[in-house]
Formats: structure tokens, C-alpha cells, sequence
């Protein structure tokens, strides 16, 4: 059971520059919800991993005590077990919110294109210019 993280090659799932432009904008959101998607899945595997290493450790902890090693060491062990099972449990409530959070992505994303996809497809197969959104509220 390894628990080495793995490098990331970048920091930031999407770049938030100024492209506000339709397809732009699915684009991000799309790149977004995937990398939370990911993100969940990676959590809840971690999620597991943890519980299997408070197991295992719990069952270190009882052969330590069968072997009437010295007490403190038994106590050290319980330790460890107690702050895996609570790190699960924080790892458990962070994967629930990157779940949520991959849900209201996608759902943005819905969304966004109910919303403007008429409006790109009108201004996309245009071959005059028009106005950018928000031109005449000046």
C-alpha cells in the first residue's frame, strides 16, 4: 500500500485568462468537471487505502500487545490507527465536496449552453462582425 503522491504538471486544472468567448468557457468548464471527476476518485481510492491501513495497523497493534512487548509501543500503534481512521473520515467528507462540486461543474456547464449556444451559433455562421454581449448596455 503505497501512499507516494503522484506530481502534478500543473497546478491549476484550468487557466482563468480573460477568453469569456462560448466555446472558450465549455471548454474550461468541461476541462473543470472532469478534473474533479478525477479528483473524487483519487480521494475516495485514498479514502480506502487509509481504512485498509488502519485495519492492518490495528492488527500490528494486537499482535503487539499478544507479544507482550512493551506497553507504550501498543499505545503508540492505537495512535496511529486513530489518526488514520480520523484522516479517513476528513478524506471521506473532501471527497464528498469535490463530488458535489464535479456535479454543479457539469451542471453549469448544461447551463451556460441552454443559455448561449443559440447565440454562438447566430454569431459563429455570421459572416458579418457583430457585437460582442453586453455592447449596447453601455
Amino acid at each position: 500500500m503505497s501512499s507516494e503522491l503522484a506530481p502534478r504538471s500543473s497546478t491549476a486544472p484550468v487557466v482563468a485568462d480573460g477568453d469569456n468567448r462560448y466555446k472558450a468557457v465549455q471548454a474550461k468548464l468541461d476541462k473543470l468537471g472532469k478534473t474533479m471527476d478525477d479528483a473524487t476518485l483519487e480521494l475516495e481510492a485514498l479514502q480506502r487505502s487509509m481504512q485498509d491501513n488502519a485495519s492492518h495497523t490495528d492488527g500490528v497493534a494486537t499482535d503487539i500487545e499478544n507479544a507482550d512487548l512493551d506497553p507504550k509501543f501498543v499505545g503508540l500503534t492505537v495512535n496511529v490507527v486513530s489518526a488514520l481512521i480520523g484522516s479517513a473520515r476528513e478524506v471521506r467528507t473532501m471527497s464528498a465536496t469535490a463530488r458535489e462540486t464535479a456535479d454543479l461543474t457539469h451542471q453549469t456547464r448544461r447551463t451556460h449552453s441552454k443559455l448561449y449556444r443559440g447565440l454562438d451559433d447566430i454569431r459563429s455562421n455570421r459572416r458579418e462582425k457583430t457585437p460582442r454581449p453586453g455592447f449596447f448596455n453601455r
